[in-house]
């Protein structure tokens, strides 16, 4: 009852209401972000392992009717076909190398078969953030080498800047209905040295980053903040009753230790410098020759005779 009493104190609940919402936080939320980030990473990694060591297919033998499968992510393939013409749209908020980029996506029909998107590499922006111009893609027929990508999620409405459609991600959804075409889902990434290519879009790091360790570490941080409130609760609680214990102690008068006399074991005698009359009386008796307390010493010396 003692225990339940103490830890059902404001004070101690609102602490335990925390670190129980943190441990939560940490098993259901922070951890598997990490680790869903880290098996996303080795998922992409391998991708793009085995695509640098395949032949580019035909595009129709990865091509379905709902756009690329998400296995076929990175894959090299041959696309012949033609651009479409005047309908370039610039990806914004893009990084090359650690500086601001645009991307350019323009529509491109397979022969054959459908139109889809195809990202023809990036150019850098002039003048701070205005964008640059940039060569038009070819027109007629070409034969593009590429690889297979999946669409990027929506965030932001399309906006008209510096005289050129901009969008903020690559959805073929989006990016067609504002251009006018009907376009697959996914979309295409060029190769190095193709039709209307740009800056090259360089594949990415294949090293797994920290995504691991931190998923793990948020593991241990939901172990260790419920141990760590137990620990303190029972110290406190030890504490609390040692004080309460050398209080009662005190209470019943029984001494813990020997009374100590009250000028103290250690405390000397207070000196004090001798008066004058002192000093006179003591130089007097000094000088004054002394009995022998021994009579044969004293018959010695003559004071008996």
């Amino acid at each position: 009852m003692d225990k339940l009493a103490f830890l059902l104190r404001p004070k101690w609940l609102v602490l335990a209401a925390v670190v129980l919402a943190f441990a939560f936080l940490c098993f259901s939320v922070l951890a598997p972000w990490q680790l869903g980030k880290n098996t996303s990473t080795s998922e992409r990694n391998d991708l793009i392992t085995r695509s640098i060591d395949a032949d580019p297919v035909p595009i129709s033998d990865v091509l379905t009717a709902n756009g690329f499968p998400a296995e076929d992510e990175w894959r090299r393939v041959i696309a012949p076909g033609s651009y479409v013409a005047d309908s370039d749209v610039l990806v914004r908020l893009r990084s090359i190398r650690d500086q601001p980029a645009y991307e350019v996506i323009t529509p491109f029909v397979i022969d054959g078969g459908p139109t889809v998107l195809v990202n023809r590499g990036y150019v850098l922006p002039v003048e701070g953030t205005r964008a640059p111009e940039f060569e038009a893609a070819p027109t007629g027929e070409v034969t593009l080498n590429a690889r297979v990508r999946q669409a990027e999620g929506t965030s932001r409405e399309p906006v008209e800047d510096d005289g050129r459609l901009q969008v903020y991600n690559i959805n073929p959804e989006q990016i067609g209905a504002a251009v006018g075409v009907d376009a697959i889902d996914g979309y295409l990434q060029l190769d190095d040295a193709q039709p209307g290519g740009l800056g090259l879009i360089e594949l990415p790091q294949t090293d797994a980053g920290p995504y691991l360790s931190y998923g793990l570490q948020w593991l241990a941080f939901g172990i260790m903040a419920p141990l760590g409130l137990a620990y303190f609760a029972r110290a406190e609680i030890r504490e609390r009753r040692n004080a309460r214990a050398q209080l009662a102690d005190a209470m019943s008068g029984e001494p813990d230790t020997e009374p100590v006399d009250e000028a103290g074991p250690d405390e000397e005698e207070e000196f004090t410098l001798p008066t004058r009359r002192e000093k006179r009386a003591r130089a007097r008796a000094g000088s004054r020759p002394t009995t022998p307390s021994d009579p044969r010493l004293a018959d010695r010396y003559g004071k008996n005779r």
